[in-house]
């Protein structure tokens, strides 16, 4: 692979397993959290069966399992202030005066009408076919400048420009098809989005440019600066939407703890209630009864932490792949 070709995705430009970024990045958030808590499950099975002392027995001589469902008890009450806090987080983005109001809808509106002329074509307000558009635009702009060097002498340039902007094609192609058809509030709309390497196709389009600037022709430059153009307002666009995608997702955090804190709040609140060593006997497939309840009650009391884990695991990544803007290549 030569300096001016790249991988078509991010996962293979960071070169992690690819079970482990989906894992972190494409999985659903709810079955990441339910994994998490089968896993605890199984951990508290077989910590029980290896316990050279039942459950049963130890419940008879300790009041140790009403006293860890109490604690998490207060613990999901205490946890649903975080909902709070998240809300606030999103809604002060949305809060404001009349004039700053205004002036968003302004800076907005000015950058519409910029991308206006530069897909020559109303700007999409689906954001994946906004994406979509920026990329098809780059691309368009690419071919032309292949077309433009076609005719020049410097062969060591035309050499370039066609390995830069056959690498530069194969990564919109792969971006494109994976942005059809998909729904914002969903990664399905960001993770193509992060697939199409826009910074290091800045950094080299202006590294040639630059290189050969004094072998170029007006309309050669003007190529290159139509090309970094596309470029530049795909990178605006693609923070922007994966600002919001974000706050989406915070808001979506917060309702899935809500729900998932009533129900932990039901099953700890029973277990400290209405259990006691006579509840439940007997075994159930050679282990008893009572380690499967309480390790049962425990995943799922834990289901408003795992939930929160899931989703940041994936913001906490999303943010670490994105830290820059432009031609600055972090991984």
């Amino acid at each position: 692979m030569s300096d001016l070709s790249t991988d078509s995705t991010l996962r293979e430009r960071t070169d992690v397993n690819k079970y482990w970024f989906w894992l972190l990045l494409g999985a659903n958030r709810w079955v990441v959290a339910g994994g998490l808590a089968f896993l605890i499950f199984l951990a508290f099975i077989l910590w029980g069966v290896m316990k050279p002392v039942s459950l049963h027995s130890t419940m008879q001589s300790s009041d140790m399992v009403e006293t860890v469902f109490a604690s998490l008890v207060g613990a999901i009450i205490t946890g649903t202030t975080l909902v709070v806090t998240i809300n606030q987080l999103v809604l002060s983005q949305e809060i404001g005066s009349l004039g700053s109001q205004r002036s968003r809808m302004d800076t907005t509106m000015d950058f519409r009408q910029n991308t206006d002329g530069l897909l020559g074509m109303t700007t999409p307000a689906d954001p994946a076919a906004y994406l979509y558009a920026l990329i098809e635009t780059s691309e368009q702009r690419a071919k032309t400048l292949r077309n433009t060097l076609s005719g020049t002498e410097n062969q060591e340039l035309h050499k370039k420009a066609g390995e830069y902007v056959d690498d530069l094609l194969e990564n919109a192609d792969h971006a494109r098809d994976h942005l059809e058809d998909t729904d914002f509030g969903t990664f399905d709309v960001v993770s193509p989005a992060l697939d199409y390497n826009y910074d290091r196709k800045m950094h080299d389009v202006r590294r040639l440019g630059r290189e050969y600037e004094d072998s170029l022709t007006d309309e050669e430059r003007g190529a290159f600066r139509d090309l970094l153009e596309a470029l530049t307002m795909y990178g605006v666009v693609r923070e922007y939407i994966k600002d919001l995608y974000i706050q989406w997702a915070l808001v979506k955090l917060s309702r899935a703890i809500l729900y998932a804190a009533v129900i932990a709040l039901t099953v700890a609140g029973g277990m400290v209630v209405f259990v006691d060593p006579t509840t439940f006997t007997g075994t159930f497939l050679g282990i008893e009864s009572v380690l499967w309840v309480v390790s049962a009650a425990f995943a799922i009391s834990a289901l408003p932490f795992l939930l929160f884990t899931s989703y940041i695991l994936r913001l906490a990544t999303l943010a670490k792949q994105t830290l820059s803007m432009g031609p600055l290549m972090l991984s």
